[in-house]
C-alpha cells in the first residue's frame, strides 16, 4: 500500500530524479536566488509540531541533504518552543534560502509578540531543571550565527542562519 499525502502537504523536491515538482504551498521567489516561506502558528503546545511538519517538505524542495534539514527543523522547533511558551502572540515563522556558486543560507526566523509580562503557566515549570533549558545551546551549536531584534512590525525576530548547499 502507498501511503497518500494530504492535499495540505508540502511535497520533497525530485531534483535527483529528473522530475520537476511545483513549489510547495507558500514558498515564493523574491529574486536574486532568495526564496522565503512564512507560516503563521497558532499559540500551542503544538506549535513546534505544525512547524517541523510544514517546513520539511519546504526545505528538502530547497535542496537540503537529511543532515540539513534535521538540523533546520531542531532549530526550528527550539525557536519555536521558546516563542510559544514565554512570548506573547503572533508567533510567525519565517524560512528563507540563499544560494550563490553552490554554497546557500538557510534563515530560520521566528516573530512573536515580546515577552510576556505575566509569566505563563508554561510546561517548564512542572518539569525538573535537568529536563529543559537547553534550546540556546543546540541553536548555538548548529548554526553559524544567531540573534534577535525588532521587525517593521514591532515584533520580536529569533533567528538563526545555517549552511545549504
Amino acid at each position: 500500500m502507498v501511503p497518500t499525502t494530504p492535499p495540505t502537504s508540502l511535497r520533497p523536491s525530485r531534483r535527483s530524479q529528473g522530475i520537476s515538482l511545483q513549489p510547495p504551498l507558500g514558498v515564493r521567489d523574491v529574486g536574486c536566488g532568495k526564496r522565503v516561506f512564512d507560516l503563521p502558528l497558532k499559540e500551542s503546545l503544538l506549535a513546534p509540531a505544525e512547524a517541523r511538519r510544514c517546513a520539511r517538505g519546504v526545505l528538502q524542495s530547497w535542496g537540503l541533504d537529511e543532515e540539513q534539514v534535521y538540523d533546520t527543523l531542531l532549530v526550528i522547533s527550539e525557536l519555536v518552543t521558546n516563542a510559544v511558551t514565554h512570548a506573547v502572540p503572533p508567533v510567525v515563522l519565517h524560512l528563507s534560502v540563499t544560494a550563490d556558486d553552490g554554497h546557500g543560507q538557510v534563515r530560520v526566523c521566528v516573530s512573536d509578540g515580546g515577552k510576556r509580562k505575566v509569566p505563563a503557566a508554561a510546561w517548564t515549570e512542572e518539569r525538573p531543571e535537568d529536563e529543559h533549558g537547553r534550546g540556546n545551546l543546540i541553536i548555538s551549536a548548529l548554526v553559524d550565527e544567531c540573534g534577535a531584534g525588532l521587525d517593521a512590525k514591532g515584533l520580536i525576530d529569533h533567528w538563526a542562519d545555517l549552511p545549504a548547499t
